[in-house]
């Protein structure tokens, strides 16, 4: 089972308003690079719950995904 890992994202913002992610800090300050974002859409969290828009981010050459819940920002963690 996951958890919601609340994280601060940098966001870039061009000027149509569409968001893109660029790095997030997670729970022990560590600042994560996001190489590239392969896909965006509406999708639940089939692992820690909620439901919101997805990002798929590759960091470090590994893919993972990134919620946008507004107001806020998670990932899949575990416990």
């Amino acid at each position: 089972m996951a958890r919601k890992a609340f994280v601060p994202v940098d966001v870039h913002f061009d000027s149509d308003g569409k968001m893109t992610p660029k790095s997030i800090t997670w729970e022990d300050e560590t600042v994560y690079n996001i190489d590239r974002v392969t896909d965006v859409r509406r999708a639940a969290s089939t692992k820690a719950g909620g439901i919101g828009i997805r990002y798929t981010i590759i960091i470090n050459g590994q893919q993972s995904f990134l919620y946008f819940e507004d107001p806020r920002w998670f990932v899949e963690a575990k416990y």
